[in-house]
């Protein structure tokens, strides 16, 4: 299991961050201000950090440097600042992604999961019950038979995945699978569902929610 720290001044997002990443099996701590996420960070060791850039006592560029000091923890810094200027002072300093509130968690779960990646951190394979999904080779196994899947459906797959027992809107999922903005008629995430259904025997797991989009149910 992952530790995550998020140090966070806003308690209700920082509380929310929490909760989210713990349901797709995260273990978070929080920090409300810099100093207490020094202390946190002399006393505990974490996988990631989800670092802030205005922060009460220390701020987040000031942590960050403090950080690189102790540990090669790999730090996401989460702001309100967009500016192309902050993103490359952020990254210059050694930040390893940046992302700009206001955001969605499927997006954060899946630039934790990048970062993770890049540092051996994460575990690459995905079990759903009889179905085994290797992230690097990009394969995927039923009851130990290769199943086929085109690269959006893979892709599709993972995301579900990444954000099972969670309901994702339609344009949410066009986006990061396809990239663009779901189109008013189409018909094609429908498809997609329907063939990993199918290849997959996952009619009730992938469920269609009225409204919304769609949820990987486990």
């Amino acid at each position: 299991m992952n530790r995550i720290l998020i140090v966070e001044d806003e308690i209700a997002i920082s509380d929310l961050i929490k909760i989210e990443l713990e349901l797709r099996g995260y273990k978070c701590e929080i920090a409300n201000d810099g100093e207490m996420g020094a202390d946190i960070l002399e006393a505990h060791n974490f996988d990631l950090i989800l670092l802030d850039v205005m922060l009460p006592k220390i701020d987040g560029y000031e942590l960050l440097e403090y950080i690189k000091q102790i540990s090669e923890t790999p730090i996401i810094f989460i702001t309100a600042k967009s500016q192309m200027s902050e993103k490359i002072k952020g990254l210059n300093k050694g930040a390893d992604d940046y992302i700009t509130k206001p955001f969605e968690i499927c997006e954060l779960v899946a630039r934790i999961e990048a970062v993770l990646r890049r540092y051996n951190k994460v575990n690459d394979i995905k079990v759903i019950d009889d179905v085994k999904v290797n992230i690097i080779s990009r394969t995927v196994t039923k009851e130990e038979q290769n199943i086929y899947l085109t690269p959006k459906e893979f892709d599709l797959l993972v995301l579900l995945i990444q954000n099972k027992n969670f309901a994702l809107y339609r344009e949410t999922i066009f986006e990061k699978v396809w990239g663009e903005e779901l189109e008013f008629e189409t018909r094609t995430l429908d498809l997609h569902i329907q063939r990993l259904r199918k290849k997959l025997g996952w009619k009730d797991k992938i469920k269609t929610v009225y409204k919304i989009g769609y949820k990987l149910e486990v």
